[in-house]
């Protein structure tokens, strides 16, 4: 049975935009959608966010937007976004979404690649990034900016929002956007998005209204949203992670507010005090950092307490997730360290938070126990482009480190030769765009879905994430290393900030590191040691070099033997997208850094 929020929704065609416009007119909240302009926060009731659908729908029709045409949309988070996507769906037109973040040539490329017709854009600043691309793709048509002070002067093909709406409101009436809709077919596709490839140039993933709406159903029926809850979108919703959450919430009638920056999102939690939210690990990462620093520099029996305080959540919630009798004692304790310090973190992600989904990237034990012990719950989960979101831990049936269980109708596996992760559903992609070899070398004859991620089920059906197969490398000694899963330790110490492990084909693992610089100087001033010079400098400095190794060893102590970080080498600055050593999603491109820092592995690991 499908859950509450989504009761006869069995009945409707099923498509995106169908599930979403029912949900908005069933629903009608007054904060339906969100976003902080300025100072103050702007609403659009479930009938505004319709009446502005039907608008933009209308509008793109009368310019000649019709069934299979490619859109494309580069923009930050913002209410305009998802009316414009929906908009689009409802002719039957497919969504081309671009990171704001993309590099100029992958723009270019992925406009080319999709014959995209037409393009979304949020404003000046992000039309000046893309210019160069964008100028010179000659099939685009038009250009609509979200803000209207952004329209080009002298170029007929600039238009802003508002132009189409009100070409939307002359063009028809409210029957001719119904007559649109119901066009609509589960088996339309309904978005190309360009994978953000580590390796080799982006490759279109073909999605269907049947594949989201899978995702939709299945979701809601796994886990616990209501009505009455407050989203906040702070993952870009370019990625898959983040749309199908929009959709998912957006048919639950859950209120959605848009954060458009990584800086707003801590005073953007204090003011929606979200009830459900989607996170990468790096967030946490930063958070539990952030957190740590504060509460060992309070000085004193402050700092003391706190330190306390993480140990007795540690050893509570290890216990809990391992089924394990929790004593009297360390229940009382954890009942004080709640009411004295972590209640103070809950606080600070607005209060009332049910339940964090993460996925992305593991997340550690250790960080995923502190969160719970704040009364934070984290759910793991697990998707791709391809499949969309997959499985996830649940409320009732968490397992700290694992991906959780399946959603209802996907079938996931591991393969027996290589441990490879195979899936199967309705939630599956039609192939990628214009590569019928690709597609065929990653969905198998029994219609499973290769994710080249390698993991293992435990005997409960809990899966787990160990790394992805190209992403392992060999020692010289023949052993074999999964890097994810080290990095993810080495997450851990508030002084990285970024580690990426290597070593393939040398004697030992080592770790390029960027520090957190202003974490670490706090410890070497701990220490009794003055740290000065350059960020360069400092990369040389034994004493820095040392005490980033300590923790690095420390860490890692509980591995094999061949897998422990025993050397680090420091880097002044994080690795980036515009140097080409991370995709759009933040991935590291291990090909492109081996080679980058050939001559710093070798002196780290062997050669």
């Amino acid at each position: 049975m499908i859950a509450n929020n989504l009761i006869g929704f069995d009945d409707l065609p099923q498509t995106v935009p169908h599930f979403c416009i029912e949900s908005f007119r069933r629903n009608n909240k007054r904060d339906a959608l969100a976003f902080k302009i300025a100072d103050a926060w702007t609403y659009l009731s479930g009938s505004e966010a319709i009446e502005r659908i039907k608008r933009i729908a209308l509008g793109l029709s009368s310019l000649g937007v019709k069934a299979g045409d490619r859109i494309a949309i580069i923009s930050e988070n913002r209410p305009e976004w998802s009316l414009a996507d929906l908009a689009i769906l409802s002719l039957r037109a497919i969504v081309v979404p671009i990171y704001t973040t993309q590099a100029v040539e992958q723009i270019r490329y992925i406009l080319e690649d999709s014959g995209a017709r037409m393009l979304f854009v949020s404003g000046k600043k992000l039309f000046k990034h893309a210019e160069a691309a964008i100028q010179s793709v000659e099939q685009i048509e038009k250009l609509i900016f979200f803000d209207p002070d952004a329209k080009l002067e002298n170029d007929n093909r600039s238009l802003a929002l508002a132009d189409v709406e009100k070409k939307g409101e002359k063009s028809g009436d409210v029957e001719n956007f119904d007559e649109f809709l119901a066009k609509v077919e589960t088996t339309d596709l309904a978005t190309i998005i360009y994978t953000s490839g580590t390796t080799g140039e982006p490759k279109g993933v073909m999605l269907t209204h049947e594949n989201f709406v899978a995702n939709i159903i299945a979701i809601s029926k796994g886990l616990p949203i209501r009505n009455t809850d407050r989203s906040l979108a702070v993952l870009p919703l370019s990625h898959i992670f983040e749309r199908t959450v929009f959709y998912v919430l957006c048919s639950n009638g859950v209120s959605i507010h848009y954060c458009a920056a990584f800086d707003q999102i801590a005073s953007h939690l204090q003011e929606v005090k979200p009830t459900i939210m989607t996170a990468v690990p790096r967030l946490f990462e930063q958070v539990y950092h952030k957190i740590v620093k504060k509460g060992k520099s309070a000085g004193g029996w402050k700092t003391t307490l706190f330190e306390w305080s993480l140990v007795v959540g540690q050893d509570y919630w290890e216990a809990k997730d391992k089924h394990e009798s929790v004593s009297p004692v360390l229940a009382a304790k954890h009942a004080i360290a709640t009411r004295l310090v972590f209640s103070k973190w809950r606080d600070g992600v607005g209060g009332n938070l049910r339940f964090f989904v993460s996925g992305g990237a593991p997340l550690s034990k250790k960080l995923s126990y502190a969160f719970w012990a704040a009364g934070i719950p984290i759910l793991q989960g697990y998707g791709m482009t391809e499949a969309c979101v997959t499985c996830a831990n649940r409320p009732d049936d968490n397992k700290v480190g694992s991906i959780g269980k399946p959603f209802e109708g996907v079938e996931m596996k591991i393969a027996e030769t290589d441990g490879e992760i195979l899936i199967r559903g309705k939630n599956v992609m039609r192939g990628y765009y214009n590569k019928p070899e690709e597609t065929a070398h990653a969905i198998d004859a029994e219609g499973f879905y290769h994710t080249g991620d390698v993991g293992y089920v435990d005997p409960d059906g809990h899966f787990y994430l160990t790394d992805r197969l190209k992403d392992l490398f060999k020692l010289s000694n023949g052993k074999y290393v999964a890097p994810l899963q080290v990095e993810s330790l080495l997450k851990q110490s508030p002084l990285i900030s970024q580690p990426v492990v290597v070593g393939s084909g040398r004697k030992q693992v080592g770790a390029l590191i960027v520090p957190d610089w202003e974490a670490l100087k706090e410890a070497l001033k701990d220490d009794g040691i003055t740290a000065e010079g350059t960020r360069e400098e400092l990369c040389e400095n034994p004493h820095v070099i040392k005490r980033i190794q300590r923790d690095a060893v420390e860490l890692t102590r509980e591995l094999n033997d061949y897998e422990r970080v025993k050397r680090v080498y420091l880097l002044p600055r994080e690795f980036s997208i515009d140097k080409g050593e991370m995709t759009p999603t933040l991935k590291i491109k291990r090909s492109i850094i081996d080679e980058k820092y050939e001559e710093a592995i070798d002196e780290i690991c062997g050669s």
